[in-house]
């Protein structure tokens, strides 16, 4: 089966109003509304699949992100030939680890055998570790007691936070997204991290009806952060803890101010190249 490849380049984004990653994220979902069915995120952009017999010269004039002002976005093509995924996830997926204490790699590493083994199935979810907000979200849900705490994850992408919940001991977790490649990807990653009291679901916010969770995840985007606080705030148990990430540091004074206005209250923040991660306390 010959597929053909198209090598994004997101260029000066630093200059644009819209954050790479956030980029990224709606290229991947727009290519994969029209079609294309396998990615390989890159440092600043992505490689997207499809299959010769899918493709036409015209798919790209639906992509909408390709002609926005907010960024710039280059592009190549090219034909390949049988492609092994395997080694597609070898050459652009490494295995990473977090405080020398959890490992994150794909099913074909080896176990680093340190105290926690997470093995995702990246596939075109987002949630590798690899970025620096599930990295820092990592850090913080591993020094908290999670033991027997209710949780969800919100925007799970790979499952990858949901799972490392699942073995710092919580219970129940659910775990939402609203892509449906991501649902799929998060039930695959369960089943492979053998997680039995991991419920996942596909869907938004719209979802949280009368749930009460001691520990909320929700690794985004500013915009839906901020529009979804109010839907947090309700579902957080009495000094329930909500992780936020997704952002950068010039935005924590607007997301201070929605969580001022819920009475929720930044007790750490962590940040790595700009990105941040805060952890909030329930007051009301």
């Amino acid at each position: 089966m010959n597929y053909i490849a198209y090598t994004f380049v997101i260029k000066d984004h630093t200059s644009g109003t819209l954050p790479l990653q956030t980029a990224i994220e709606i290229l991947i979902a727009q290519l994969g509304a029209v079609g294309f069915e396998s990615f390989t995120e890159q440092e600043k952009g992505v490689i997207a699949y499809i299959q010769e017999q899918d493709w036409n010269p015209e798919m790209l004039t639906h992509i909408q992100i390709l002609d926005s002002n907010d960024v710039q976005i280059s592009y190549t093509k090219e034909n390949i030939q049988q492609i092994n995924w395997n080694s597609e996830w070898e050459k652009h997926f490494e295995p990473i680890e977090v405080d020398g204490l959890i490992g994150v790699r794909a099913p074909f590493h080896k176990n680093p055998e340190l105290k926690y083994d997470i093995v995702i199935e990246p596939k075109m979810s987002f949630g590798t570790g690899h970025h620096e907000t599930t990295h820092l979200m990592l850090q913080h849900l591993l020094y908290m007691d999670l033991k027997n705490k209710s949780v969800l994850d919100m925007g799970c992408g790979t499952g990858i936070l949901a799972i490392f919940a699942h073995m710092k001991g919580a219970q129940p977790i659910d775990a939402i997204d609203i892509d449906a490649w991501c649902y799929e990807n998060t039930l695959e990653n369960i089943d492979k991290n053998h997680c039995s009291n991991i419920n996942a679901y596909q869907g938004d916010a719209s979802l949280l009806k009368e749930q009460k969770y001691d520990v909320i995840i929700a690794n985004i985007n500013r915009n839906i952060l901020i529009n979804d606080i109010p839907h947090y705030t309700r579902c957080l148990e009495k000094n329930g803890q909500l992780l936020l990430s997704g952002f950068y540091s010039e935005d924590i004074p607007v997301i201070k101010k929605s969580l001022d206005q819920h009475q929720l209250v930044i007790e750490q923040q962590l940040l790595k190249n700009n990105w941040v991660a805060l952890r909030c306390i329930n007051n009301s």
